[in-house]
């Protein structure tokens, strides 16, 4: 060898960085993944120990360096190391200075080792792939591609398949409220494809009764399937074909859900197509091998049909992430405020638009509003004076009725007057003679004191009713028992009975007490009465025998009262009218008496109605609601 020693021990060796490792130190120098080691700084006897001991670790690391491959055992460990042994063993004959390893993952795992570097490659799904591309920075070196024959297509689609029969659904929109199989929901061809899909038509998973999620392999769908865990199932196209050829599936087993046609794959599809599986690195792996690792796989020749070909696009694939705002384009699920007003400036633009219009809108509107509660404040004023107007002639009116019940009712009252004025009078005339024959017997006058205050007191006491019936008084209602207003009234009333030849029969029942005011029932109660009586005026002495009776009795939580009299009736064309303001049968009469009397029951919450008896007459009856303490 030509050159002096110097010069021999100026060689340069060049070697990757990560198999010295343990070698940096003084004189070597590290440039990217390789290092340039230079001896010219050591000491002649010492070059030739450091340059043995550089080239026995560097060929040592070499040897024990290893290629590790995490593959997506979408169809179990053993079927994907199946599937790819033969790009292994291709990668290990193409670099024979390494060992290539196959590691069979699913997606969790996947992600999992190229967290934690664990892996070099990666062969996934394209879903997958481009969530690691956004997280990680992995690339994308290869894509698979299938060839049969002449022909070659490297896509990837999903089915969707249910048990075959009359009511196998058809359509997407026929898989509302069904049961779902799928490996994942982060499956790409086992699931998200088939979402994408719905969604362009409005649906959503959220529409499923329930997403099964088997986990790989991915013919445990199948298995969900004929258990009946599920109602339809989702798998990557060809996945049912492979499975009919294997003789695991029947031809006949499962029907597809809305099958569409596709020149591009030889296998019945659910969904349009997307590209297929890539090989892609971590960002851990040096240029120089990932170079070589490509070009020999774009080198590899098909073997049972499937080789590796150049990257593809996969825009088809963030498409999809994006449309369902998944993966890498989560984000478009939590808008920002800069990405609202960059996505939907004009939108905001029309609403500030709308903001002023608003403004002025309200700015007017305030000034109508304004205007308009004046007019109606004095509206409501106009009506209050009216509705006590009409209040106060409601007063006059019934304390009309009243008066009017008392001028028919006159000579009744001179009678019940004059009973315990004659009673006082013979008292006083006999204690008189008792006097002035000499017989002045204590015993006796006391007695007879005794009867002129008891006369006097109940001369007061029809005083005192009638003058609570006829003063005009604010309504006033209170808990009061039906059978003592009955009572009450057919005190004052049955001295006129009597004069006219008619009896008056009482027959009080249970009813429950009622919240009424006392003078306007006893008002109502009159008005039949003294209607009764004027009906029997010209009865028959049979029917005037029968009398007037007044009834009380309870139903269904109401008091009931009744006044039935033997009088002539009505006909048809006189109980069509009978409580209209001023209509009447009667020459003298004014027409208010029941209709005042049904104004009064229906104000009490309760009603009246008139009822022909089976023979002769007419019953006239009303009801009034028990006090709440007696519903209760």
């Amino acid at each position: 060898m030509r050159g002096s020693p110097h010069s021999l021990w100026s060689l340069v060796i060049q070697i990757k960085t990560r198999d010295i490792q343990p070698l940096r130190g003084r004189g070597l120098r590290l440039t990217g993944d390789w290092a340039t080691t230079r001896f010219d700084m050591f000491a002649p006897s010492a070059r030739f120990v450091i340059a043995t001991l550089i080239l026995v670790a560097s060929a040592a690391s070499a040897c024990a360096s290893d290629i590790r491959i995490g593959v997506l055992a979408y169809q179990g460990s053993e079927r994907a190391i199946e599937e790819f042994e033969p790009t292994r063993a291709y990668l290990q004959r193409s670099l024979p200075d390494v060992r290539v390893l196959l590691e069979p993952l699913d997606l969790d795992g996947i992600a999992r080792a190229v967290a934690s570097r664990s892996v070099d490659f990666v062969v996934t799904n394209p879903g997958q792939y481009i969530d690691l591309e956004s997280r990680f920075g992995v690339t994308r070196l290869v894509t698979l591609e299938t060839r049969v024959g002449a022909s070659a297509y490297g896509s990837i689609a999903s089915v969707v398949i249910a048990p075959a029969g009359a009511g196998a659904p058809q359509a997407f929109a026929d898989l509302s409220g069904k049961r779902v199989a799928a490996v994942s929901r982060q499956a790409f061809g086992g699931f998200q494809t088939i979402w994408r899909e719905m969604n362009d038509l409005g649906l959503g998973p959220e529409r499923f009764d329930e997403i099964v999620e088997t986990g790989f392999p991915m013919e445990t769908v199948v298995t969900a399937l004929r258990t009946g865990r599920a109602q339809v199932g989702i798998l990557r196209a060809c996945v049912l074909e492979a499975a009919i050829a294997a003789g695991r599936v029947r031809p006949d087993e499962f029907a597809i859900v809305a099958e569409r046609h596709s020149d591009d794959l030889p296998c019945r599809v659910s969904t349009r197509l997307y590209p297929d599986w890539p090989l892609a690195k971590t960002r851990e792996v040096s240029p120089a091998l990932a170079k070589a690792v490509a070009a020999s796989l774009l080198s590899m020749p098909a073997v049972d049909g499937r080789a590796w070909t150049a990257p593809q696009d996969y825009t088809a694939v963030h498409d999809l992430f994006r449309q369902l705002k998944i993966g890498p384009y989560a984000y478009l699920g939590q808008p920002t405020l800069t990405s609202i007003a960059r996505d939907y400036w004009h939108w905001l633009a029309l609403a500030l638009l709308g903001v002023g219009w608003w403004i002025v809108h309200v700015a007017r509107v305030e000034t109508l509003v304004r205007r308009r509660t004046a007019e109606l404040e004095r509206e409501i004023h106009e009506r209050e004076r009216a509705e006590q107007e009409a209040r106060d002639h409601r007063e006059q009116r019934d304390q009309f009725s009243r008066l009017g019940i008392m001028g028919e009712m006159a000579s009744n009252i001179a009678h019940e007057l004059n009973q315990p004025l004659a009673a006082i009078t013979n008292y006083a005339e006999g204690m008189t003679r008792m006097i002035d024959g000499g017989r002045a017997d204590h015993a006796m006058l006391r007695e007879g004191a005794r009867g002129v205050a008891g006369q006097a007191q109940r001369a007061g006491a029809i005083i005192q009713r009638i003058r609570s019936f006829v003063r005009r008084r604010e309504a006033r209602r209170e808990t009061v028992d039906p059978n003592e207003i009955v009572r009450d009234t057919v005190a004052l009333f049955e001295g006129l009975a009597a004069r006219r030849g008619l009896n008056l029969y009482i027959h009080l029942g249970e009813p429950p007490q009622v919240l009424a005011d006392r003078v306007e029932i006893e008002q109502v109660i009159l008005n039949l009465l003294q209607n009764a009586v004027d009906a029997m005026a010209a009865a028959a002495p049979d029917d005037r025998a029968q009398g007037v009776t007044i009834r009380t009795s309870s139903a269904d939580g109401y008091a009931r009262f009744a006044v039935r009299d033997a009088g002539s009736g009505l006909t048809p064309d006189v109980e069509a009218h009978l409580f209209e303001t001023f209509f009447t049968t009667k020459p003298q009469g004014l027409g208010l008496g029941l209709s005042i009397c049904r104004t009064i029951v229906e104000s009490h919450g309760g009603r009246m109605w008139a009822a022909p008896n089976e023979g002769s007459g007419l019953t006239m009856r009303f009801t009034l609601p028990a006090a709440r303490s007696e519903q209760a």
